[in-house]
């Protein structure tokens, strides 16, 4: 059985305003007070994961050890299938140091031009890791993760100024938009994100009155 959150501060291990926004978005029913890991002034730890989750894990640790706060980690991606799933775990270092993700878009274009018949079918990834500060100090208590996945495509050149990231070369299955054409709301209700938050309040969170 999951551990329930049951605190009423959260902490959000991530830089990422973009990121950071929508998930105090989705946690907002839940009247949990959510804070980053910047406003925290805490350090990015350096991702040595091999997959999303094992990256999710490895910074809500991190966060919860060295705030004493429970800390909710999300690593996310981009794969595209015709890249034999790369860019994957490491789509934000494709942006370069400067998070410069019209360069990374365009790298995926010209990866792309360079096949004869390029699928453009792609998938956006996300993992959630919850974890508390006495998981992280001793490992007796699990750290709780899930997966949420949006099937999709690749457009170019991008489209739409919303969202962040990848968010203007993807249409999700299903739509004829780009995430970075969508309200934020719609995007909520669909993306990779919303689906593992769906899976995280289910089985970690109560509503409150």
């Amino acid at each position: 059985m999951a551990r329930r959150f049951e605190e009423k501060t959260l902490l959000i291990a991530s830089h990422n305003p973009g990121k950071v926004r929508e998930i105090a978005a989705l946690l907002a029913p839940f009247e949990v007070e959510v804070i980053s890991a910047a406003e925290k002034g805490l350090a990015e730890p350096e991702e040595t994961g091999a997959t999303f989750t094992e990256n999710a894990l490895l910074k809500a640790r991190a966060a919860a050890s060295v705030s004493g706060l429970p800390a909710l980690a999300d690593d996310s991606g981009l794969e595209v299938k015709a890249l034999d799933g790369q860019p994957g775990i490491y789509s934000a270092r494709w942006a370069g140091p400067d998070k410069d993700f019209n360069l990374a878009m365009r790298r995926i274009e010209d990866e792309l031009s360079k096949l004869d018949t390029p699928s453009r079918a792609a998938r956006f990834i996300c993992s959630l890791a919850l974890a508390w500060p006495d998981d992280a100090a001793d490992g007796t208590k699990a750290a709780e993760t899930f997966e949420g996945v949006v099937e999709g495509k690749l457009v170019w050149p991008p489209r739409g100024d919303k969202g962040f990231g990848y968010d203007p070369v993807f249409i999700p299955k299903g739509h004829n938009i780009t995430f970075g054409e969508m309200e934020g709301a719609e995007k909520h209700a669909i993306s990779h994100r919303a689906d593992a938050f769906r899976k995280l309040v289910a089985n970690c969170f109560d509503p409150r009155s």
